[in-house]
């Protein structure tokens, strides 16, 4: 398939073609140039391999459009998803596939009004993208009937799996004919996934795109050894510190995701959080607010980000590590995108050790190990950020209405007083090194130096946080804003920040 250039190589009608030339597509992706010759010619069913991000849609998707009938308005294709976010993502996808052929293409999910679906499926559509649960809502009230199916899709089927919904697509497989294609994409290929392809599929063909590379050139991957109970302590430096801010962070768990947003929330930062528990309403509300910068962090469980596609992140952290490579190598492909450059982080603790070695492994990526800039350093990197944006901006044009205000302020004898309110109510921000309490890298076998103390430059560690509590008790050691008469407002002191897209 090497010598395949262009889409008009892969046998796709002339129709189809001048779609793909109007959305800009010209070249196939791997996983396109093999797949798509094979569904078009061919009758046996096909298991693909690969990675989010590759085109696997238009690789299923292009071929279904040209053999099913169009206008015939009875299901001829399905295609399960593990999220509603996907679903509509494919449903998007394809109906822009489709180009001026009478097609109708319906996405069925929970949280979407079922009135809205019982009309469409009433009046007919040719494919349906669903997830597997609503599915299973319709075959029982049968209003979806799949006696037509030519081609089921399980897409992203690890993912499913690992949802629990192995069970429900067997049962959504008993009510299609048995002369169908089957086409199963998947990132990885347990053990469950092969005895489904064994149980529904007959002969099949495989496709297996090796994993993208981008991320070695694009991306760069470090590691931070910590204990587990200081990493949120080391995510507030590395936002504090880094220059640009806009990130995607992994949490292994749902409890695990709230937690941490609200954590962050308590410091002052705009994240949101999005796990499994989390309503379609809600979902659309908060990857709206990420998406246009409103809220510049967001924590998320794997299953949960399946379907962000965002090209400006400008770092992924691994705050739990994954539990596969293929899994690492998925995350960390959502930044440096779009020729940019991104940042992936992963902090290791103890007992994760194993995880970073299989991925070192298996990816042989250069993830470079890091060191956490301690108290004093993390203050002055801050305060170097606030003297550059300053200057930055007097550089920039300014009106005279501030020339007169600022002319106004000066004469009251008091500047340097006045510059120092103004600072601290714009940029919020602590500069007391105390605020950076000490976090040591844990002791493991093997490691050279054994134990060290990332704040040996920044003096002894205190044996209590700035608020008079001990360390122990807590993430992060609040410090409180002062109101205008002098009491605390028990509000955090640090200001919400605002990062440029």
């Amino acid at each position: 398939m090497d010598s395949i250039q262009t889409f008009a190589d892969l046998g796709l009608s002339a129709d189809i073609l001048s779609g793909l030339i109007k959305k800009g597509f010209v070249s196939p992706t791997p996983i396109q140039a093999q797949t798509i010759p094979l569904l078009l010619s061919g009758e046996r069913d096909i298991i693909g391999q690969a990675q989010t991000g590759t085109g696997k849609t238009a690789a299923f998707g292009l071929p279904i459009i040209e053999r099913i009938t169009p206008g015939l308005r009875k299901v001829q294709a399905i295609v399960l998803a593990p999220t509603r976010e996907l679903a509509n993502q494919v449903c998007e996808e394809l109906d822009s596939l489709r180009g001026t052929r009478n097609i109708s293409i319906l996405p069925v999910y929970g949280g979407q009004g079922m009135a809205t679906q019982l009309k469409a499926l009433k009046q007919g559509v040719d494919i349906v993208v669903a997830t597997p649960g609503r599915a299973i809502d319709h075959i029982e009230r049968k209003t979806l009937k799949l006696n037509d199916v030519k081609f089921v899709v399980l897409d992203e089927a690890d993912e499913m799996l690992n949802m629990g919904f192995v069970e429900d697509i067997e049962h959504i497989l008993t009510h299609v004919p048995e002369q169908r294609r089957m086409l199963l994409f998947s990132a990885t290929m347990p053990g469950p996934i092969l005895k489904l392809a064994q149980k529904f599929m007959g002969e099949y063909d495989e496709v297996k795109v090796a994993t993208k590379q981008q991320s070695a050139t694009t991306v760069e991957q470090v590691f931070y050894e910590i204990y587990e109970k200081d990493k949120l302590r080391a995510l507030h430096r590395l936002i504090e510190t880094e220059t640009e801010f806009y990130a995607l962070v992994f949490c292994r768990t749902r409890m695990g995701a709230d937690r941490l947003a609200g954590k962050l929330t308590e410091i002052g930062y705009d994240v949101e959080a999005l796990h499994g528990d989390v309503t379609q309403v809600q979902r659309e509300r908060i990857l709206a607010k990420f998406k246009s910068g409103h809220a510049t962090i967001l924590v998320a469980t794997d299953v949960a980000a399946r379907g962000i596609d965002i090209n400006n992140l400008s770092h992924v952290i691994n705050f739990d590590m994954p539990d596969s490579p293929e899994a690492y190598v998925h995350r960390i492909g959502r930044t440096g995108r779009a020729g940019k450059t991104g940042k992936a982080i992963s902090f290791v603790a103890p007992g994760e050790w194993r995880k970073l070695q299989m991925v070192q492994q298996v990816t042989r990526a250069d993830i470079k190990r890091g060191q956490l800039p301690w108290g004093q350093e993390v203050i002055e990197l801050k305060r170097n950020s606030m003297k550059e944006r300053v200057f930055a901006a007097a550089e920039g044009e300014i009106m005279q209405e501030f020339y007169d205000l600022a002319a106004d302020i000066l004469n009251s004898g008091k500047p340097k007083q006045l510059l120092a309110s103004l600072l601290q109510m714009h940029f919020g921000g602590n500069l007391n090194v105390n605020a950076y309490p000490e976090i040591r890298e844990p002791e493991r076998s093997g490691f050279k130096g054994s134990r060290h103390s990332l704040e040996r430059h920044g003096g002894p560690r205190p044996s209590t946080s700035a608020s008079g509590r001990s360390e122990k008790g807590g993430y992060f050691d609040r410090k409180e804003r002062p109101s205008s008469n002098g009491k605390f407002s028990g509000k955090p002191f640090f200001k919400k920040k605002k990062f440029a897209q």
